[in-house]
């Protein structure tokens, strides 16, 4: 497998890591300074991927749907993020074939890097959003997070 590939996979397994170790209950934590819940994070992301898509290589929308904030759980969490991890998978190999995405400059490695940065940004969103509404994740999660050569 390519290695861009494999890196956003594990990078997607990353994310639903850390969604299976949220209670159901506590999709709904926030931070102190307010903004989205963490079950909205995690929609935000899959959300975000489906604008990539669309842009990218639409034909792969038929594959996924948007999550609406009033209609997430962590199923549905998990089930579109599976979703569209592999259609971002399949989005960024289509790209690599050609040399570029449409829509992305300068090239399709640095749209790894850019999604796999915003992804990061939030997941420690997420992260914070559990530790301040009293919540705090367990140390072994919050180590694995960082075990990309076993995730």
């Amino acid at each position: 497998m390519n290695q861009i590939i494999e890196t956003w996979e594990i990078n997607n397994r990353i994310n639903l890591y850390l969604l299976n170790a949220i209670e159901e209950e506590h999709l709904s934590a926030v931070s102190a300074s307010k903004g989205r819940t963490v079950a909205e994070q995690f929609a935000h992301l899959h959300n975000v991927r489906l604008m990539w898509i669309k842009e990218g290589l639409p034909e792969l929308l038929s594959t996924v749907e948007k999550i609406e904030k009033e209609n997430i759980t962590k199923s549905i969490l998990s089930d579109q993020l599976i979703k569209s991890g592999a259609a971002i998978s399949k989005m960024i190999e289509k790209a690599l074939e050609v040399g570029k995405l449409k829509g992305f400059k300068p090239h399709p490695t640095a749209f790894l890097g850019y999604i796999i940065s915003h992804e990061s940004h939030h997941r420690g969103q997420i992260v914070l959003s559990m530790k301040q509404s009293g919540h705090p994740l367990d140390k072994k999660i919050l180590f694995g997070l960082w075990e990309w050569g076993t995730k």
